[in-house]
């Protein structure tokens, strides 16, 4: 794609640089002085009659000057492009394009599109078909087809928040191509390995293209996290990168739930590194309030790190089988246990001794995890709280002594049958020293942890052997008998410890492990805590998408196609086409699924064995000298014409104030046409055209919110509802205009629609109190949150992210009291007679201003305009019911898909209208009668 570095445009041009000397001869010649004479006419005369003047020569650096004036000139006209594109396509066969849109070709995509535009348009040239394929979409149509076709594929193409499936791509490029060879095939790539071993280049080549090629991007922007562990003293960070060129330190930035950066901290790269780790210190308690992690100035969804409710902090309940010894602490049973989860959870222990009375009181405070220490017998009636409790998400530790040792085989709160007894050094069941551990299974919390090396067993309780032990066992010894064992039941779990809680049958509590251990299965327990209720939330069931991330890092509410995700004891889940990253379950607990595996590592695309053509992205690295060389030719003839001025003397005869105005004037003037952007009229406000444009044409207007498919969506609805009014009605709008709120004028539109996002900025204080003054002066806005709820209705209970957005604007503002609209409402006959408002939902009631017919008006209230409410609220997504494209096809489904709805959608907005333009004018109508009846006609 690149050829050479460097070439001209216009080559013959330069063909004007032989003339060069020439321009040298004549530029040396400049006219004479001018010279003052005092005014005797005769000897002027004379002076002319008496010798012959001959041009004087210029200095030679004003020739050179002049020389270098002229050179750019003419190598501008030639335009010297750098790294120039050459349409260099393979014949004989389709250009068939490769392209990653994973989440690493978020930051140059637009280079990207470039790019393959630019290859598309030479396939057109050449009149070679083009197929194209995507490797982060779920599905591909890859048949070889038009230029056109393919132009339309690609511009509907965006980067996805995932990792790309090459091998599903190239499946499906394979079967379009059905045995057709490609001419030129180029893969534009993210340049990152998406599994091990990957095969695809060498898939490609299989094809037999006649070309090769392999394009990639800046691999110094592909850069993920993987990993974040809440340790004791800050939380450490794990990051990857592709390009391990250099060394890098890159910032971190920790946020909370309403994305505030709270703390910071760094990740720093050697030369030749690709996976580093990082910390971010801070209070475990600000820790506990961190809801993602992300890179700064690397806006992509690997860069951000979601954190869920396993770093939260839990409340963990403490009970002993035996008050604890204050002169001898080290011998209590919860002695370690307090230590080791203190700095992580919030403890709690009993008030009193008796566990018939303390455990129904612990059980109300909705713990977390429920711990025991040498606990044999409980009281009777705490077995089925407590198991209810355990269903519906607890989980409890529970730790061996000789109380468990010799509690009856039959308990119904111990994960696996224990033999009655315990196993010790000397006894019957012996061994002949104490016995290490062993490495731990890559299953369980514990999976990943180094073998304890430092710690032995002297004495434990044995399980009985069952069929299933072993997949039950999260720990066992060198011989192979369990040392922690466990047992789901419903949404919680049981975990025994076969050893005690304090260093008497083993040192298992005062090492270091000890503290990783019980923190790993604390961080496994539901952290908002669990109720002994019957009817609880279950974790064990699917878990719908709360917020998904977006290619550049940003949570949104939009699920789209997204699945419920089902969570796996056995595995961690993995980001895929059904479940694409972001947090699963809802406001009272969810999961965090990133786009890459913990741990996972970064590497680069595996070309050996295939023979590929390396190209960059255009746009970055092609470009033009030509506007660089006229501006140094404009402002050396500006040097050029000032110092002719000064030789000629036109400074010298100007008074000293107007000499000093001269020299202002030209620097000003200089200033001007070397500003770096042109000045518009329109720049600081609309111009005389624009304001006449909008005041001969009624507009629909909507609000830009910043987001790109928000405001795409916005624009759509109300160019399909233009065309709706235009063909129903004798109304004929102009096409809609997006408004900036805090530059645009607003008073020349009727009404406004604002579609509200919990994710765009929220409006400053200035815009805020322009809508306010808007709708005081009888304009009306119409928001939309979009999310089918009501976003007024607070006895639902939990209202959505676009609701509580609305309430924070709704806040600021200067609003009547509202209701839904009543049956009998002038808005729901104005064009059609109308029972209810859909939109793209139907589940939300349009609302108005509330009638006040026996309250007084407030004159300073928006509430006074005309009989027209000043604000309408909904939650049914008329822009997203209204919204086609240029073929009146509808973009989105109505939910659930009904064509009927869409029509009354329609129909709604057509009310809508006619009730903002005619005011009470319908309103009156109801009233001709009795008017009539009082005039007596």
């Amino acid at each position: 794609m690149n050829a050479l570095p460097f070439a001209f445009a216009y080559p013959a041009i330069l063909g004007a640089l032989v003339a060069l000397p020439v321009i040298w001869w004549l530029l040396r010649l400049t006219p004479p002085r001018p010279k003052t004479e005092v005014f005797p006419p005769l000897k002027i005369l004379a002076t002319v009659l008496k010798r012959e003047e001959t041009p004087a020569q210029s200095p030679w650096w004003l020739t050179l000057l002049r020389m270098l004036l002229a050179a750019a000139v003419i190598l501008a006209i030639a335009d010297p492009v750098f790294n120039p594109r050459t349409n260099s396509l393979a014949a004989g066969g389709p250009l068939v394009l490769f392209v990653d849109n994973s989440w690493a070709t978020a930051p140059d995509w637009e280079r990207r599109v470039q790019t393959a535009e630019a290859l598309i348009d030479d396939a057109e040239s050449a009149g070679s078909p083009v197929a194209i394929a995507f490797t982060a979409d779920p599905t591909n149509d890859a048949v070889p087809g038009t230029a056109a076709v393919a132009r339309d594929k690609l511009r509907a193409a965006e980067p996805k928040p995932l990792l790309p499936d090459r091998q599903r791509a190239f499946e499906a490029l394979r079967a379009a191509l059905n045995g057709t060879k490609p001419g030129t095939l180029a893969f534009l790539s993210d340049g990152a390995a998406s599994r091990d071993n990957e095969t695809v280049v060498r898939d490609l080549a299989n094809l037999q293209p006649a070309e090769l090629r392999l394009v990639e991007g800046d691999r110094a922007q592909t850069i993920a996290i993987t990993g974040a562990a809440n340790a004791a003293d800050a939380m450490t960070v794990t990051a990857t990168r592709l390009d391990t060129a250099a060394a890098s330190q890159l910032p971190l930035t920790a946020q909370d739930a309403q994305g505030r950066a709270i703390a910071a901290g760094s990740v720093t790269f050697q030369p030749g590194q690709s996976v580093a780790t990082g910390s971010i210190a801070a209070p475990f308690e600000m820790r506990n309030d961190f809801a993602r992690v992300s890179i700064d100035a690397h806006a992509t969804a690997g860069s951000v790190h979601l954190l869920d409710d396993g770093f939260k902090r839990r409340r963990v309940v403490l009970l002993s089988g035996e008050a604890g010894d204050e002169f001898q602490p080290l011998l209590s049973p919860l002695y370690y246990i307090q230590r080791a989860l203190q700095p992580y959870a919030d403890l709690i222990e009993p008030n009193s001794p008796d566990l018939a009375t303390s455990i129904p009181d612990l059980l109300a405070q909705n713990p977390s995890v429920i711990i025991m220490a040498d606990i044999g017998r409980l009281p009777q009636e705490t077995y089925e709280p407590l198991q209810r409790w355990i269903a519906n998400g607890g989980t409890l530790i529970r730790f061996a002594g000789p109380r468990l040792a010799a509690a009856p085989a039959d308990d119904p709160l111990v994960p696996v049958t224990l033999r009655q007894g315990e196993r010790a050094l000397g006894g019957a069941l012996s061994w002949a020293e104490p016995q290490p551990l062993a490495d731990f299974p890559n299953f369980g919390p514990f999976a990943g942890m180094a073998r304890p090396t430092d710690v032995t067993i002297k004495r434990q309780v044995l399980a009985e052997p069952t069929p299933d032990l072993a997949e039950r066992t999260w720990a066992s010894l060198a011989d192979g008998t369990p040392l922690v064992t466990t047992k789901p039941i419903s949404a919680g779990r049981i975990v025994l410890f076969h050893v005690s809680a304090e260093a008497t049958w083993s040192n298992l509590p005062i090492s270091g492990n000890f503290v990783e251990m019980l923190r790993r299965i604390v961080q496994l327990s539901r952290s908002g805590g669990v109720t002994s209720e019957a009817g609880a939330a279950s974790t064990a069931e699917a878990l719908p998408p709360f917020r998904l991330l977006d290619a550049k890092g940003v949570l949104t509410t939009e699920t789209g196609t997204a699945r419920p995700l089902i969570p796996n004891a056995k595995a961690a889940p993995v980001s895929n086409f059904d479940n694409p990253p972001g947090l699963y379950g809802s406001e009272d607990g969810f999961t965090a699924l990133n786009v890459l595996p913990d741990n996972a590592e970064l590497k680069p695309l595996d070309t050996a064995g295939v023979t590929v053509i390396r190209a960059g992205l255009i746009g970055g690295e092609t470009w033009s000298a030509k506007p660089a060389l006229f501006l140094i030719a404009f402002l050396l003839l500006l040097a050029d014409s000032l110092i002719v001025m000064f030789m000629s003397g036109a400074f010298s005869r100007l008074r000293p104030a107007a000499r000093s105005a001269a020299l202002i004037a030209v620097a000003i003037a200089a200033g001007f046409f070397l500003q770096p952007h042109d000045l518009r009229a329109d720049d600081s406000k609309p111009g005389d055209d624009l304001i006449l444009q909008r005041l001969d044409n009624t507009h629909l207007a909507y609000v830009v919110t910043g987001e790109q498919d928000v405001d795409n969506i916005s624009e759509r609805g109300l160019e399909g509802l233009t065309e709706f009014l235009t063909y129903r009605t004798t109304l004929e709008p102009a096409p809609p205009v997006g408004l900036d709120l805090t530059k645009d004028e607003l008073s020349f539109y009727p009404i406004i629609y604002w579609p509200v996002s919990a994710s765009a900025p929220m409006p400053s204080t200035a815009a805020i109190n322009r809508i306010d003054a808007y709708m005081r002066a009888g304009g009306t806005v119409l928001f939309d949150t979009r999310d089918q709820f009501s976003a007024l209705d607070n006895s639902g209970g939990a209202q959505s992210a676009n609701g509580e957005r609305l309430q924070q604007i709704l806040a600021n503002l200067d609003i009547p009291p509202l209701e839904p609209v009543p049956s009998d409402h002038v808005l729901t006959k104005s064009f059609y007679l109308l029972s209810s408002f859909p939109g793209r939902y139907a589940g939300s009631p349009l609302w108005i201003e509330a009638r006040q017919d026996n309250r007084a008006s407030d004159p300073k209230s928006a509430a006074s305009a005309d009989g027209v409410s000043p604000i309408l609220i909904t939650g049914n997504d008329f822009a997203g019911a209204w919204a086609v494209d240029e073929n009146g096809t509808p973009l989105l489904p109505t939910v659930p898909p009904d064509e009927a709805q869409r029509e009354y959608a329609y129909r709604a907005g057509v009310n809508i209208m006619m009730y903002m333009l005619t005011g009470n004018y319908k309103t009156d109508q109801v009233h001709v009668p009795a008017l009539l009846e009082r005039l007596g006609q």
